[in-house]
């Protein structure tokens, strides 16, 4: 694994403080060099920009606009951007907008240290890779017949709909993706509509159903 990673220059992108230094201390043991780490999407953004690394290393769910929100941010600047994602939840909701979204691998941090290492090579050679045991479950659900209700949002409303049921306000989910509050509020209006729920409380229980907090 060390000849793989030796000159890759990585960045990671996490709000555990703990979690980015096992994550450095691994990858640096297989040969690999952090350039970069960041808390929030938004640093997330601001790190790669200034560093250019070959591989972001992302956390789903973190402050701001969140690993999604970042993102689209990315690759509205970056297309070509190399992005790895993680998530600590098994949802199939989340990898499968993230894969669609324009992310080169996903994986799920319940996965072996070695895979991790695998998958970092993978995304740095611009390939797809997906967590061994979410594939073939991402696979199945196009056939299963299995219906989430969250199916039914845009990416951008299934961002917006991740931070309201974190419970964020409207004015500062419209503060984070520079949009306005009536846009924001538009959104929220779809979602409720399409979720079929009156308030805020619903869609926490929601997410929760979907494993996706």
């Amino acid at each position: 694994m060390r000849s793989t990673l030796e000159h890759l220059r990585l960045a990671l992108a996490d709000d555990h403080p703990l979690v980015r230094t096992g994550f450095r201390m691994l990858l640096e043991g297989f040969g690999a060099t952090i350039v970069a780490e960041a808390e929030s999407g938004e640093a997330a953004f601001v790190a790669y920009s200034e560093h250019r690394p070959d591989v972001l290393i992302m956390d789903v769910r973190m402050p701001g606009i969140g690993g999604l929100g970042a993102l689209e941010r990315l690759l509205s600047h970056f297309p070509n951007a190399r992005t790895l994602m993680l998530s600590a939840h098994d949802d199939i909701q989340i990898p499968t907008r993230a894969l669609k979204a324009g992310a080169t691998g996903y994986l799920s941090k319940r996965a072996d240290p070695q895979e991790l290492g695998r998958a970092v090579a993978v995304v740095a050679r611009g390939q797809r890779y997906i967590d061994q045991e979410l594939a073939p479950r991402i696979a199945l659900s196009k056939y299963d017949g299995s219906e989430d209700p969250a199916d039914a949002l845009t990416n951008r409303e299934f961002a917006v709909f991740l931070e309201l049921a974190g419970g964020s306000s409207v004015r500062e989910i419209a503060r984070r993706h520079s949009l306005s509050s009536s846009t924001v509020g538009t959104h929220l209006y779809h979602i409720k509509q399409k979720l079929n729920v009156s308030n805020a409380a619903e869609l926490v229980l929601i997410a929760v159903r979907a494993g996706v907090i």
